[in-house]
């Protein structure tokens, strides 16, 4: 199977969404000509015109608000929010209309659009433009929360979220980009609301979000040198959440980690710790649930503050090593 790239995947599925339904449209700022602020829609503008791929004004509320309008009307939009902290500016249309109407309607109405947007920290583009807010998304009724960690699992999602009646938010980070995988030609789906194993263990479960299944991945694979067996599970989307497949793991492994980049403060790591603790499964646990997340600060510009602010790969390595040991010794 060829490789790909996490952006080349997602502009694939774009294409193929725009090729193959004529109510599929996206819009946003500077997706046309200059294809997206991180070129994710470079060259579809050129092949499906910009009726198909719309420019917009600078101005998070008019796209939110148009894309909510068009959905209702019986097209399937796409919006693009460069990044994610801009959401702050689209919130009314997003949280009172996008996520209400169905519900408001009494089902008469559906907003089948998806929102997409770069989130996340790493470029040193500091706190008004690397957040990760995916959790405000997942607070909100009638909302459904997507966050690929690959390239793979991004094509396969983004069509599930074109095709749901729903409204979806499409997280993808910016580090994530370049990353590449295996991905299949031609289009498929992967359906919301099942979580991946993305690496097999027994002694210790790490939940983990976005970028940090790669960071927990490459923890795991080190960690295997010391004889501690790591799994791995990818929810893939916050809402819905698989939360048979997260159980399971941790019915084997009998200890848990999660790990979010966004802050732990409120944070959906506190949620999905939640779930673990409400379960019969807490009962087996040999050492309460630990969490990783971002400090509770804004985000530094400044690289080495910036990595400070988030887990890394050591940062899970030395907390999976301490957590054994404590176990172990009870």
């Amino acid at each position: 199977m060829r490789t790909i790239t996490y952006l080349e995947a997602l502009n694939e599925a774009l294409g193929e969404a725009l090729s193959a339904d004529s109510k599929v449209f996206l819009l946003g700022e500077d997706i046309g000509l200059y294809g997206g602020g991180f070129g994710v829609t470079k060259g579809l503008q050129e092949k499906y015109g910009s009726e198909r791929v719309r420019e917009t004004p600078i101005s998070e509320s008019a796209i939110a608000g148009v894309a909510v309008g068009a959905a209702m009307t019986g097209m399937r939009p796409i919006m693009e929010l460069q990044f994610s902290d801009f959401i702050t500016v689209a919130m009314d249309q997003l949280v009172n209309q996008a996520a209400k109407i169905h519900y408001m309607y009494g089902g008469k109405a559906s907003v089948p659009m998806v929102m997409r947007t770069a989130g996340g920290s790493g470029t040193g583009a500091a706190a008004q433009h690397s957040q990760s807010l995916e959790n405000w998304m997942t607070h909100i009724p009638g909302l459904k929360v997507i966050q690929p960690s690959n390239a793979y699992d991004a094509k396969g999602l983004l069509h599930a979220a074109i095709e749901d009646d729903n409204p979806v938010m499409f997280y993808e980070h910016k580090l994530l980009y370049k990353t590449e995988a295996s991905v299949p030609e031609g289009k498929y789906v992967l359906p919301l609301g099942v979580a991946d194993i993305k690496r097999e263990g027994t002694d210790v479960t790490v939940v983990a979000t976005g970028i940090m299944v790669e960071k927990t991945l490459r923890a795991a694979e080190e960690l295997a040198k010391s004889g501690i067996s790591v799994e791995v599970i990818d929810p893939r989307t916050l809402v819905p959440l698989d939360k048979e497949t997260l159980l399971n793991s941790i019915d084997k492994t009998r200890r848990a980690v999660v790990v979010t980049e966004a802050v732990k403060n409120s944070g959906f790591s506190a949620e999905l710790t939640a779930v673990i603790a409400e379960s019969t499964v807490s009962r087996k646990l040999l050492h309460p649930v630990v969490r990783l997340g971002g400090e509770f600060v804004p985000m530094p510009a400044q690289q080495l503050l910036e990595k400070r602010a988030i887990p890394q790969k050591e940062t899970i390595i030395a907390c999976i090593k301490e957590l054994m040991n404590e176990s172990d010794e009870k």
